[in-house]
């Protein structure tokens, strides 16, 4: 066991898959993407905290190859790089983070994939992590640990550090009981998740599976929405709850007024023809996110006889997202097939296409397309959480937009004021996009207003802060 440091503080150390930023083939750093860290960086900016995680790409391959450290003023956290080697990056990131744990939490959408080998990856960079927590991390720290990349540190640290103070928030959905049961060495990561003092899941339906989970545990025992887990010997008791998480509120409430932001997206606007109303969807390129779907009910109305004649426009961004592994590849030339196909069809009628971008956006870019957009669409077939749906909220400022929402997003149990649809169902989206778009403006603002209040009542810093204290309160 790793010695104990002597000097006590309050320091947090924020332990996550990647820093907040990466390193690009081109030589240089940038801004990560993902909702991790847009949420995490102006969560943690008032804290003393410390950022563990990945740099996005391989370590150098021989001895004289280097790259610069992360710099220094790219954030207000102190940065620690875990590094991988490439054979490292592709058994346990591509392999079993994202071919075998991320299908399988998203409901199987499509068929996880096993392998002894990624898994043994998986558990040594789960070690090489904990590692360096342990060695770095004062006397009584807190540490907080993030999502299904990192199951099996928290049981790492307790055994390494049993001095510090555990949280570990899980992202994304905890899959049911018939998912989570084929996974293999799934009592592992139960195992590993119960090393933690607090377990945190966007959503209740989250902790009501975990909890069916951890009950085929022998060594774990229920007590309202705690457990007590014995560990030979010893035994400590893991808190269970819900903390759904939201975006910096403010700060995309602010940006959203702006000259450079509003110019930006009158110039959206001009290029799309001033449309009466102008769709959006923003999302990752995955099979997640239902886009191809999406797509279909947006041809399907268009072209209906009620909206055909109305100067209704479409933007969808994909951003490339897992570009080496062939599910991926497959999905975008799904995705672009079903586009192919609805604009011939939207064009037979003489109606302006969908328009398509793939690439990453910078954020500010971002903040443009909600500002310009009327209509916010989000058919997720499974999500954790969903911060695109928020953060376009929080970008209304005048109560002016509306949002079209998955039921399938853990964000639906907070926005009820949304259209909700069943993403899996085309005629439902198209459904509930018809019934916004005919929406009275009244009726548009009634329901924003709703939703941003639930947004701004729970945003970024109110998760953090409410994850933190309630962590702090475990021991």
């Amino acid at each position: 066991m790793l010695k104990k440091p002597a000097a006590r503080s309050s320091r947090t150390f924020n332990v996550a898959n990647r820093l907040p930023v990466e390193y690009r083939d081109s030589g240089s750093w940038s801004t990560s993407p993902g909702g991790l860290v847009s949420a995490m960086q102006p969560a943690l900016h008032h804290l003393d905290a410390v950022w563990v995680g990945w740099s996005g790409a391989a370590a150098p391959a021989g001895p004289h190859e280097s790259r610069p450290a992360p710099p220094d003023d790219a954030t207000n956290l102190e940065l620690i790089e875990v590094a991988m080697t490439r054979a490292e990056v592709i058994a346990y990131y591509e392999g079993y983070c994202n071919s075998a744990l991320w299908p399988l939490y998203h409901d199987a959408i499509v068929a996880p994939v096993f392998r002894d080998d990624d898994y043994h990856a998986y558990c040594a960079i789960n070690l090489r992590f904990a590692q360096c927590v342990a060695t770095r991390a004062p006397r009584d720290a807190c540490v907080w640990v993030h999502d299904y990349h990192l199951q099996l540190v928290p049981r790492l640290l307790r055994v390494l550090r049993p001095d510090l103070r555990i949280g570990f928030f899980l992202h994304v959905p905890f899959p049911s009981w018939e998912h989570f049961s084929t996974l293999p060495r799934g009592d592992d990561l139960l195992e590993g998740l119960l090393g933690s003092d607090l377990v945190g899941f966007q959503t209740a339906q989250s902790v009501e599976r975990f909890m069916e989970a951890v009950h085929h545990l022998p060594n774990v025992r229920r007590q309202g929405g705690c457990l007590e887990v014995s560990d030979g010997d010893a035994r400590h008791s893991v808190t269970v709850g819900a903390f759904p998480i939201g975006p910096p509120a403010q700060l995309y409430d602010k940006a959203s007024t702006t000259r450079v932001i509003r110019d930006a997206a009158a110039s959206i606007r001009a290029e799309c023809d001033e449309p009466e109303l102008l769709i959006l969807g923003v999302d990752r390129l995955d099979y997640t996110k239902g886009i191809a779907r999406r797509i279909k009910a947006v041809g399907a109305v268009l072209k209906s006889p009620e909206f055909r004649h109305r100067r209704i426009r479409c933007i969808q961004l994909a951003t490339p997202s897992r570009t080496a592994l062939s599910t991926y590849q497959a999905l975008r030339r799904t995705v672009e097939d079903t586009l192919r196909t609805v604009n011939a069809e939207l064009a037979e009628l003489g109606l302006a296409p969908i328009q398509y971008i793939y690439e990453q956006r910078a954020t500010d870019e971002i903040m443009a397309l909600y500002v310009a957009a009327d209509v916010m669409l989000v058919t997720s077939l499974a999500d954790g959480m969903n911060l695109v749906c928020k953060e376009y909220v929080a970008s209304r400022p005048n109560n002016d937009g509306r949002l079209v929402l998955s039921k399938n997003t853990g964000a639906a149990a907070q926005l009820t004021d949304a259209w909700l649809v069943d993403p899996e169902d085309t005629t439902d989206i198209a459904r509930g996009l018809g019934d916004a778009l005919r929406a009275s403006a009244t009726e548009a603002t009634h329901r924003m207003q709703a939703l941003r209040q639930a947004v701004f009542d729970y945003d970024a810093t109110h998760w953090a802060d409410s994850f933190l204290a309630a962590l702090h309160t475990t021991r």
